[in-house]
């Protein structure tokens, strides 16, 4: 939301308009001339003022604008003058109430740099008219202001050849004249002010209902715009149901000539390189269109207090990780925000808040009023709120609205008695501390009694708190949840409960406004930032170039905070214990105090790189950085960051401050671009107590919560779930290989390119790209068809993407049936049906009017499962060069079981650009996205990766029911179909209007690996590979229930090292091994299990 306070006026004659009222509005009718070269305009000014106004009235206008008055019977006078404005007094007679001013002149404020601490910094202008466009806001007195009252206007501009404006309101365009464009922009809302931006923009538009959708973007992009359009249409529609009517007739994107993230009623102000961020689309955008509701159409009272960043953040930025299962998380970032920067000094009271300037009033205003929305929430109940948010927005839009008028209103809606909440949670600086200072438990003669003491721990009166309490119980599959009231400083809890209670939690989900103990927070970088005094310790041992590249990075984040100071190493006989510490470099001689700070956590570091995790980082290839806290000093950060590329420095000082809520960051490059990114556990929390020594691990989970609003879906999961229930019908007997039933498969496919769209792309103008083989079971000389349609790209020249899925499964077993399914039929519901569906929903989606820069061909291949023979094919087809005649593949194979787990991208090492591409995805889409950088040679992806094209596989990841009857419609997860076609939609956006070639490298397996996957095995072991395993040896993500890994006591995580006498170093050594035994053949297998080595012996069974 753009706001900047409107300078006072002079008391001088100035009739102040009661700004809430629709009968003090002033219209302007306007018409405005821009010269951007001379950076200059010309006016003409109509005014229509409310009766409500006597003469004398008072306005102001920049000081390059010189007005006139068009009626005679009107006299203006000049009153004063400040910096860059003038003041004038405006004599009417009597009953006079419109007149027209003329006005031109100059407004040009170049530019310059502001910031707000470390993690935000921006520029800014209060106004300017330029040759790269033009901004001006009620802050640049580009038109008259008459205090502080609301506005009407029309608003009509006449540009130069090729530029279009925006503004609020409804546009209407008569057809361009020669050398110039002439729009008109109105609006008959009450406003706070007028905005006028124009730029030589390229307009895309669709409908969304009642809505006219826009996108003004500087350079042509239809494929950017179309995102954005997508966009504002579904979360419009959401925040319609959720609240109401969208409060204006369009909404627009438009990109900004310099780095902003404005939101103006009807329009946002993007700069450049933000509009292109992938997580912008699910964070500050729809943040801006939610400000239409709250901001810009119910405005505020700044006096009593801002309360919409707080509430848009809640029903934006929180609702979107709501929605993902990430809305804990969310919330112990906003109060670890809280902990790290609001320091004694620097609270303040909810109804003092009034715009951001810094981490401190954003970690108040934004966060503490979005957790005082939640905990209002969770006291009313979802159906209640959501009436209270409808009835706030109905009664007041397009009025300014007080802290204390919302709540008046949930306190009418809810029927409950919400002033002393308000009154706690609005106008008391500060927030409770919470600590759990002793549990027990205890049996009786039913059941057990748990008994706690719970402190509140700030100083001063107590809170009234509603405290959430969790409990395990030994062998209960649900954890206990009861709430608390709790109104004094200390709470004895008395408890009776079915079962012998394991753990006591309070508040885990952090549903509680409250300052974080620092154990509940994992080590951040944002503590270390927010830390009141800070020490930077560079390494004296460290190369001269590599030394002066590091004082570089600190004197950066010095400038404008005194408490960081600047050492070294060599002058410090230890680190001191009073204030965060930065330390640098390789060579810093504190490294292994560092190093012993971080024993709790899975962390591993030599002189030529570290383990973080399961990761790895290289001190060759990467830029580290790793937060932790020193032993004798907890409250404070100790953060170490290392790179001996001295070109990353200034990227790294640059960013660092973006990724506040990360313990640990991996970068590689110059630029540098982040390739690790993580957050240690939490550890040792005073929120959180044992009851039992003996306790065996928690099974039970907390509950899912159900988010607030659904954003509804672009692809539909019935209609992906009707595809698979045909392709996996009994009646298409499993679509073997040559069989009626899989000819039955194709054409349904070809009928369903036909009807979304796509063009034929196979054989003599048919959908069907068709030759014979021998093959099957008997083999013999079948026919085979490759299905195939094309999107055509505006620029045909250049190479296709190909979007591909197999259609073909195992029939009745063969190639790979296992032992005891012979003869049944194998549905291939997940392998791969889902794919299919995948593919074909996206392309019903896109549609015959998507025109996409390069030709997109999807294809639907036959004959996977009996050596990749449609892959291999079409490849073949492209000629002697099929990587200058394809650009890249996406192969979707069994994706229909993603559920909670992470969608994985095979082969992401075949293209520098696949795991960005991805990321990209995951971040747009918020699905989590696994990258594995290596090739299993398990689908098509491989035969196009044997021909030099870049490929990846899509893959939800391995499970029992893999090439066996039971891989059936009803295992599949709907939901989780709509999300692998979201990050598929944006792949294969990028890939279609991205004019370069990807930089492809080979993954491609060997030919052990390729047979290693599906043929060529004769007997079972029963473990899942957890194909995301980047180290040495197969772990496993899973076992088999009643197989030889189950008997033998394999377990999840397990990594196995050596099979009888043959290390194993990857998945195609393991393959190896059980491909030369037979069943009933003894196997020793040795294996980690939390870094010790174990041996376990059994049989193999077969397949």
């Amino acid at each position: 939301m753009y706001r900047q306070k409107i300078l006072s006026f002079l008391v001088f004659g100035l009739v102040v308009l009661a700004s809430g009222t629709a009968s003090a509005q002033i219209h302007h009718q306007l018409h405005i001339n821009l010269d951007p070269d001379s950076h200059r305009l010309t006016a003409v000014d109509t005014l229509t003022l409310p009766k409500e106004i006597s003469s004398p009235v008072t306005f102001r206008l920049h000081s390059g604008l010189q007005p006139q008055a068009n009626n005679p019977e009107v006299r203006l006078r000049r009153v004063r003058k400040t910096q860059f404005t003038e003041d004038y007094a405006v004599d009417l007679p009597p009953g006079v109430r419109q007149f027209t001013l003329e006005y031109s002149g100059e407004i040009f404020h170049p530019i310059a740099p502001i910031s707000e601490e470390y993690a935000r910094s921006f520029s800014a202008s209060p106004g300017l008219i330029a040759p790269e466009g033009v901004f001006l806001a009620g802050p640049s007195y580009w038109y008259p202001h008459f205090g502080e009252g609301m506005v009407t206007f029309s608003l009509t501009t006449q540009l130069p050849a090729g530029w279009h404006s925006v503004s609020q309101g409804k546009r209407s365009s008569p057809p361009e004249q020669e050398g110039s464009t002439e729009e008109t922009w109105t609006m008959d809302h009450p406003q706070e002010e007028i905005y006028l931006i124009a730029g030589s923009f390229t307009p895309y538009r669709e409908q969304a209902g009642q809505v006219e959708t826009l996108a003004f973007l500087r350079q042509p992009d239809p494929a950017l715009a179309r995102k954005y359009l997508d966009a504002t249409a579904q979360y419009i529609e959401m925040y319609r149901q959720l609240i109401g009517p969208y409060p204006y007739q369009k909404f627009a994107l438009v990109e900004n000539f310099w780095e902003t993230g404005y939101g103006m009623p009807s329009f946002t102000l993007l700069g450049s390189r933000v509009i292109r961020f992938p997580f912008i689309l699910r964070s500050s955008y729809p943040h801006e269109i939610l400000h239409n509701w709250w901001g810009n159409g119910v405005y505020v009272d700044y006096d009593s207090g801002n309360w919409a960043e707080g509430l848009t953040s809640y029903l934006a930025d929180h609702l979107l990780k709501e929605q993902q299962g990430q809305g804990a998380q969310y919330r112990r970032e906003t109060l670890q925000k809280y902990a790290d920067y609001v320091r004694e000094g620097r609270d303040f009271p909810l109804t003092e808040f009034r715009s951001r300037h810094s981490a401190a009033t954003q970690a108040v205003g934004y966060g503490k009023t979005l957790m005082l929305f939640h905990m209002l929430r969770q006291q009313l109940g979802d159906s209640a709120f959501i009436q209270g948010l409808q009835h706030l927005y109905r009664q007041h839009r397009f009025q300014v609205t007080s802290f204390q008028e919302v709540a008046e209103t949930f306190n009418q809606v809810s029927e409950q008695p919400l002033r002393a909440f308000f009154k706690q949670w609005a106008e008391r600086t500060g927030a409770p501390s919470l600590r759990i200072r002793e549990a027990h438990a205890q049996p009786l003669d039913e059941g057990y009694l748990l008994t706690a003491t719970i402190e509140q721990l700030q100083p001063g009166k107590p809170y009234q708190l509603d405290l959430p309490l969790v409990i395990y119980l030994e062998d209960a599959e649900e954890v206990y949840q009861t709430r608390l009231s709790m109104e004094k400083k200390t709470h004895s809890l008395k408890l009776q409960l079915p079962a012998r209670p394991l753990r006591l939690e309070i508040d885990p989900q952090f549903d509680v406004f409250r300052r974080l103990h620092h154990n509940e927070i994992p080590p951040a970088l944002s503590q270390a930032f927010g830390a009141e005094r800070a020490l930077a310790v560079l390494p004296s041992q460290a190369p001269q170039a590599v030394r002066e590249g590091y004082a570089a990075m600190a004197r950066s984040w010095q400038r404008g905070r005194e408490n960081l100071v600047i050492t070294t190493d060599a002058e410090l006989d230890a680190l001191p214990t009073d204030r965060a510490v930065w330390l640098f470099g390789w060579e810093n001689r504190f490294r292994s105090q560092f190093n012993e700070a971080l024993s709790d956590y899975a962390y591993q570091a030599d002189k030529n790189g570290l383990s973080l995790e399961k990761n790895k980082l290289q001190r060759q290839q990467h830029s580290a950085v790793v937060v932790t806290r020193p032993r004798n000093n907890p409250d404070q950060a100790l953060a170490w960051i290392a790179t001996d590329n001295v070109a990353a420095m200034p990227g790294l000082a640059r960013k660092l401050p973006h990724y506040g809520k990360y313990s640990y960051l991996g970068f590689t490059g110059a630029e540098p671009e982040n390739s690790l990114k993580g957050q240690w556990p939490v550890v040792n929390s005073p929120m959180s107590v044992l009851l039992a020594e003996d306790s065996p691990p928690l099974q039970a989970e907390l509950p899912p919560r159900k988010p607030l609003a659904e954003l509804p879906p672009l692809f539909k999961a019935q209609r992906m779930m009707q595809d698979i229930a045909y392709l996996a019908d009994p009646k298409l007997a499993g679509r073997g290989l040559g069989t009626p039933e899989l000819d039955q498969a194709a054409q349904y496919i070809a009928d369903k390119f036909q009807a979304a769209g796509l063009k034929p792309g196979g054989d003599e103008g048919s959908y069907y790209q068709t030759w014979t083989a021998t093959a099957g079971e008997p083999e013999r000389t079948i026919t085979l068809r490759n299905v195939v349609g094309l999107s055509p790209g505006a620029r045909p020249e250049l190479p296709p993407v190909v979007v591909g899925a197999h259609y073909d499964h195992l029939g009745r077993g063969w190639p790979d049936v296992h032992q005891g399914d012979e003869g049944k039929i194998h549905p291939g519901a997940d392998d791969n049906a889902s794919g299919i569906a995948v593919m074909l929903e996206l392309a019903r989606i896109l549609g015959p009017q998507w025109q996409p820069e390069r030709t997109v061909a999807w294809v639907a291949f036959t004959g996977e499962e009996a050596g990749k023979l449609g892959s291999v094919h079409y490849v073949q087809r492209l000629g002697d060069s099929p990587a200058k005649t394809t650009m890249a593949m996406i192969n979707l194979d069994a994706v229909g079981r993603l559920h909670d787990g992470e969608l994985m991208v095979l082969a992401a090492d075949s293209a520098r650009e696949w795991a960005h591409i991805f990321r990209g995805a995951g971040f747009v889409t918020g699905v989590p996205i696994q990258t594995v950088a290596q090739d299993i040679g398990s689908s098509d992806q491989t035969s196009f990766l044997n021909a030099g094209i870049p490929a990846v596989q899509l893959f939800t990841g391995p499970h029992g029911d893999f090439h066996r009857p039971t891989d059936t419609p009803d295992k599949i997860d709907s939901a989780g179909l709509t999300k692998i076609a979201a990050v598929l939609k944006e792949a294969v956006a990028y890939l279609a209007s991205r004019p370069d070639p990807l930089h492809g490298q080979s993954v491609a397996p060997g030919e052990e690996a390729q047979d290693s996957s599906r043929q060529g095995r004769r007997v079972g072991l029963g473990t899942i590979p957890d194909f995301g395993w980047t180290g040495t040896g197969v772990r496993i993500s899973g076992v088999t229930p009643d197989t030889p890994a189950e008997a033998a006591g394999l377990q999840k995580d397990d990594i196995i090292i050596r099979l009888n006498d043959k290390t194993i170093d990857t998945l195609a050594d393991f393959a190896g091994v059980l491909r030369a035994l037979k069943a009933g053949d003894s196997l020793t297998i040795e294996f980690l299990r939390d870094q010790q080595s174990r041996t376990v012996t059994t049989q193999v069974v077969a397949r």
